[in-house]
């Protein structure tokens, strides 16, 4: 009998043993290879996946060497993986014919969820007005709703912050800046179009943004039938001509048509018109200079035929 006592006293510990272990393996995200049409997009994800130059060497890399960094996903109750942080690399590796990609699968709330994808996007050089605009509005609205109050301990200043202070410590902006971004998601889509495209300034589209949607309509055709993109002031005498009532197509028109003092005695030429005149290894720098040079060397000319 004491040997059997024995043998259950060390069977007993190597299961309480086993069981520890087993704990911290559960507790330890594990890499699995999942189907790529398993892998879904997050819902109202506001980062475009775009077939640009970046996009194709993104295909090439990994056709070459395979996802290297697994993406973040978590279950989706219908059944697949709502991917949380790697949209870019499963539209990549679609294009690069890959069937699985590494993935780390995590039991997330929604909040907590839309808080890690629009951090772990953030970090990407490039990204559009309109992708920061939803995505600190996202952000912000995730705080609010984590947080139960509209306040959150900040691990990282250890003081208590409003959530849009959250939201601009870590992004690196103003919280007025992060405001003014949000403000950019009351644009209709056409003129936020715009905005990513450069044909709108940020500042006056912020301007922009508090007429209602009949106006920034109304607005739309103006600058259309005029071919002027609004000034900081123009946008000013628009919002302000909103705010007291007396905004309509007309003065949209007549504002959009007055000569802007930069344009008296600014040239501008298009940045796609000049490229295609010099090679691609030429900085701005270098084609201004080009441009002087040439300059210099027609006006010689017309120097020596008036001459003559």
């Amino acid at each position: 009998m004491p040997i059997d006592n024995g043998n259950l006293a060390l069977k007993g510990l190597d299961d309480l043993f086993s069981t520890e272990e087993n704990r911290q393996e559960e507790q330890r995200e594990q890499v699995q290879q999942i189907p790529i049409d398993d892998l879904h997009p997050f819902t109202n994800h506001p980062f475009k996946v775009l077939d640009d130059e970046a996009m194709t060497r993104t295909v090439e890399s990994i056709a070459q060497y395979g996802v290297l960094a697994p993406l973040i996903a978590r279950p989706r109750p219908e059944g697949g993986y709502e991917i949380i942080s790697g949209h870019r690399r499963q539209y990549a590796a679609k294009l690069a014919g890959l069937e699985t990609l590494p993935v780390i699968v995590r039991q997330m709330s929604d909040d907590a969820a839309v808080i890690l994808m629009v951090d772990s996007n953030l970090q990407r050089e490039h990204i559009l007005p309109s992708e920061r605009a939803f995505a600190y509005k996202m952000k912000l609205e995730a705080l609010k709703n984590q947080g139960a109050r509209s306040d959150l301990t900040s691990d990282q200043v250890g003081q208590k912050l409003w959530s849009v202070e959250q939201v601009a410590s870590d992004a690196g902006e103003s919280k007025t800046q992060i405001q003014r971004f949000i403000r950019l998601t009351n644009l209709v889509p056409e003129l936020l179009d715009m905005v990513d495209e450069k044909r709108i300034a940020f500042n006056p589209a912020v301007e922009l943004s508090y007429l209602d949607e009949s106006q920034q309509r109304d607005f739309l055709e103006a600058m259309e039938d005029t071919q002027n993109a609004p000034s900081l002031s123009q946008a000013q005498q628009l919002k302000k001509m909103a705010q007291q009532g007396e905004f309509s197509y007309e003065k949209a028109f007549d504002v959009m048509g007055q000569e802007k003092k930069s344009e008296k005695d600014t040239v501008t030429i298009k940045n796609e018109t000049l490229r295609k005149y010099f090679p691609r290894s030429y900085t701005p720098k270098q084609m201004e200079e080009k441009i002087i040079q040439l300059l210099d060397a027609w006006q010689k000319k017309q120097q020596r035929r008036n001459e003559r």
